[in-house]
């Protein structure tokens, strides 16, 4: 049993989930330190009085992670190993009055947006002078930064707008200001998220403004990559497309989740697009962009999903030969508009679709990597891991992408910079490489 003591407690945040979570995260973290709290971020030692855990509820398998990790702490605290456990995040929120009463150990939920109370439940002040300041818990060199909260999508399979709400851009002020600050600490690439960057700037505009959103962060000194993660294809803003040409520290690269290829399921999942308009926005993208990298997403098994569908998913993966791909079987979701549907695609077939999806990702991936043998290409090292030193092109995100390999045994890169790397090797989904002599 851990003895008392009076002065602040240490805290330890667990995140879960995806990148937004991590930058909420990260905020809540900065605003701690600020109070003069011990923070540490998802620690391994159990010297921490209070626990914040920051849920995901996004599907299922998201959702039963959180539980687990809730369920993992709230054992750690009838053992006396922690004072205090907080659940914060989409889980949270979404489901805080089911929590409250089947897990009374947990001494207090919080939604997604409610920062200040946690604050002020540990006894801290909310600092609205820390706007645009942020400890970073990723690589010190990489950082991610939402533009927005929320989502005015009416997609039927998703219960983000249930969690975050409507959408909410930030202004571009404080958007510059952040990335100015995140810059002096050191980050050299900013990953842009948002549950929908294109629709950024509608709400305080009264126009899609992500083309000059990014002009003004691109004219950040020293801000050496700028990606960007999460557009939605129908009403894309083709203004950026010169803008990301013209720009050098704007990475050639776009996480674009299309979900579909089929006219049908597009319908039935409320995409408000077609295959055909999807796809005449590919080839805009790829003509505007010379050498861009496209990652999209796929979901296998929605409601009403027929072999034939799959098979139409299947060929225009083929047709369109993705640098990067990933796939979720489709997961039911409460509230949303597809739960009113018959989940009629049994999850063993969804899991076999998703299968044979990333088996035709895996050759296209290995065909499209094979000719960069010999080539001279820029990356960022990222960490060591065992015997080699890791980094990625400006072609891949961190965490979800291809990486590039560097043995440690006969070379050196730095961490956190640059090196020109020679392609030595290649695989389906990463590359071998050695320093440029």
């Amino acid at each position: 049993m851990r003895t008392k003591n009076t002065s602040r407690p240490k805290v330890n945040i667990v995140t879960l989930g995806c990148s937004k979570n991590l930058v909420d995260s990260e905020n809540l973290i900065t605003q701690l330190k600020a109070n003069q709290f011990e923070v540490s971020h998802e620690s391994a030692r159990d010297d921490a009085q209070v626990i914040i855990v920051n849920t995901c509820g996004f599907i299922e398998q998201a959702k039963q992670e959180s539980i687990d990790t809730i369920l993992r702490f709230i054992d750690a605290k009838e053992d006396g190993v922690i004072d205090k456990l907080y659940v914060t995040g989409c889980l949270s929120h979404r489901y805080r009055d089911e929590l409250e009463a089947e897990m009374p150990q947990v001494d207090a939920f919080f939604g997604t947006m409610e920062l200040p109370r946690i604050l002020k439940t540990l006894g801290a002040d909310y600092k609205h002078e820390l706007l645009g300041e942020r400890i970073i818990t990723t690589p010190t060199h990489t950082a991610f930064m939402k533009i927005s909260e929320g989502c005015n999508r009416p997609c039927a399979f998703c219960a983000i707008p249930l969690m975050r709400g409507k959408h909410v851009s930030k202004s571009m002020e404080d958007i510059v200001t952040e990335a100015g600050n995140l810059v002096k600490n050191g980050v050299k690439e900013i990953v842009l998220i948002a549950q929908d960057l294109t629709y950024y700037g509608l709400d305080l505009y009264g126009k899609r403004n992500l083309a000059d959103l990014l002009k003004r962060i691109s004219d950040v000194p020293e801000l050496a990559w700028i990606r960007l993660q999460y557009a939605y294809p129908s009403q894309f803003p083709e203004d950026i497309l010169p803008v990301m040409r013209e720009r050098a520290n704007i990475c050639n690269y776009l996480d674009m989740p299309l979900q579909h290829g089929a006219d049908a399921m597009l319908k039935a999942m409320r995409r408000g697009i077609t295959a055909d308009r999807t796809q005449a926005l590919i080839d805009t993208i790829r003509g505007e962009v010379p050498g861009i990298a496209l990652r999209t997403t796929m979901i296998t098994g929605f409601p009403g999903e027929t072999g034939a569908h799959h098979q139409e998913m299947m060929d225009f993966i083929e047709k369109n030969r993705f640098e990067r791909l990933g796939v979720f079987p489709y997961s039911h979701e409460e509230n949303t508009a597809a739960y009113n549907q018959p989940d009629d695609v049994p999850q063993e077939v969804k899991e076999a679709r998703a299968d044979e999806i990333m088996a035709l990702q895996q050759g296209i991936s290995f065909e499209l990597n094979e000719p960069k043998v010999g080539q001279s290409m820029k990356v960022l090292f990222d960490r060591k891991e065992g015997q080699y030193f890791i980094g990625r092109t400006e072609h891949d995100s961190p965490e979800v992408d291809n990486e590039v390999l560097v043995d440690a045994r006969n070379h050196f890169v730095r961490l956190g910079d640059f090196a020109d790397i020679t392609i030595t090797q290649a695989d389906a989904f990463d590359l071998y490489g050695e320093p440029k002599a």
